[in-house]
């Protein structure tokens, strides 16, 4: 691994000065404790992201149910994803309190349990109420970066250590399986149930989700977590401790750049279709095959993003590729309508968009201290949830004035990108070390 500067080290003079708290000895952690728990995280991943895309999936079902209008079906999603965002704000304290081990357990049981639930809704205030809950699946991929990141810093092997970035974006992957997986399923299941008997998806979504949860039980304690427990009481609270001087900077930036970023996300991957079709003109089959491959362009970003993050430093890893991305959906906007050049353009955008959030996963659980961990992780995460409706907003905003969708997701999708790789640049930087801590 290539050495770079660290701006500042880990001593207790320096951290009492900054009020930033030390971190105790732990032990070291087996290697066969290192490959149970990252099947087991790659797993969890894989069903936490397929219960969140799911309902996507199934929304318009859902909305013709109910007898919903297109208009009042986004409102729905909106206020889902306003519920989602307060479950992911509440888990990350509640994570550093109770344990890595606890946290992966209830994070994957309420992805069951939401699941289970949804399929008993009767219209649309108990359905918001009901996937407000599956934000605790969706943060399941902030909770499982905290522990497994805590678990390679303390590996018995030291290639898992120093290359805690590329292994772990090999669990990130299970991101565009699981969409994949639950886009798969519902088309499966589709030739043996009628669109109407949408509720047995959701039921049989519990199936795996269950299992995940038992095996999560078999998973270890990050020993960093159990070395703060039998340290000193800590005196602040988690939330608190991620605006204390040593960490507030990253924690501003941090926020901020999932906020901007998730404007991106929202515009060119999860409205893929939409930009494709409505922005350059495309069939909707053409267009669902491209949001196909780029789930695929998606795993091989993150796993490239994870190898650069671990020789050089990270969030400039993150920074650059997120400027790339704005530069390649803004050629992709402004270039020709040609198959080939939109194609190309797409992938190496997505490629640029997706693909550092491997690297960002890292980065951030680098940037706190054992204690306020998953808080920090967890806050800056759950930021994406306000990115996701303002970008929305912004791009329902500037259509409803009159601007083709082309022109709008230019300024919402591609300008929120490149401002997001321009706040990382801000970040506060942080050196692979064997506490995780910043």
């Amino acid at each position: 691994m290539t050495a770079y500067p660290e701006p500042f080290e880990r001593d207790p003079a320096r951290a009492r000065t900054l009020g930033e708290p030390t971190e105790p000895a732990f032990e070291k952690v087996p290697t066969r404790d290192i490959k149970r728990s990252t099947v087991i995280g790659w797993v969890a991943g894989i069903v936490a992201v397929y219960d969140f895309i799911l309902f996507g999936t199934l929304l318009p079902r859902i909305a013709a149910t109910f007898g919903w209008s297109e208009s009042f079906a986004l409102l729905v999603s909106t206020l889902v994803s306003v519920g989602t965002a307060v479950a992911l704000f509440a888990i990350g304290p509640i994570v550093d309190r109770i344990g890595r081990r606890r946290g992966m357990i209830a994070t994957v049981s309420g992805t069951a349990i939401a699941s289970a639930v949804t399929a008993a809704t009767g219209g649309a205030t108990s359905l918001v109420a009901v996937r407000s809950i599956s934000g605790l699946s969706l943060s399941e991929q902030s909770v499982n970066a905290t522990y497994l990141n805590e678990l390679y810093a303390a590996a018995e092997d030291e290639r898992v250590s120093r290359h805690r970035g590329f292994v772990f974006s090999m669990v990130q992957t299970a991101w565009p399986l699981g969409a994949l997986a639950a886009a798969g399923f519902v088309a499966l299941v589709s030739l043996f149930l009628d669109p109407s008997q949408w509720r047995w998806v959701f039921l049989l979504a519990t199936v795996p989700a269950i299992l995940v949860a038992l095996l999560c039980r078999k998973l270890r304690e990050s020993p960093q977590f159990l070395a703060q427990r039998g340290a000193e009481k800590q005196r602040s609270a988690p939330l608190s401790l991620i605006f204390k001087r040593a960490q507030l900077r990253n924690t501003v930036v941090l926020a901020l750049g999932w906020l901007t970023n998730w404007m991106a996300i929202q515009t060119f991957s999860v409205l893929g279709t939409t930009v494709l079709e409505s922005g350059k003109g495309f069939s909707s089959s053409n267009s669902l095959l491209l949001v196909v491959a780029s789930n695929l362009v998606a795993a091989l970003g993150y796993l490239a993003h994870g190898w650069l993050g671990d020789r050089f430093p990270r969030h400039r890893v993150i920074a650059v590729g997120w400027t790339v991305a704005a530069a390649m959906f803004t050629l992709m906007l402004l270039g020709p309508n040609n198959v080939g050049f939109v194609l190309v353009t797409y992938m190496i955008g997505l490629f640029f968009l997706l693909g550092p959030y491997a690297t960002l996963l890292v980065f951030q659980s680098e940037c706190y201290s054992t204690e306020c961990r998953a808080t920090g992780g967890a806050f800056a995460f759950a930021m994406s949830q306000p990115g996701a409706i303002l970008g929305g907003l912004l791009l329902s905003a500037l259509t409803g004035l009159g601007w083709g969708y082309g022109p709008a997701a230019l300024v919402v999708g591609a300008g929120g990108c490149l401002i997001s790789g321009l706040l990382m640049l801000a970040s506060r930087n942080v050196a692979a070390r064997g506490d995780t801590g910043a």
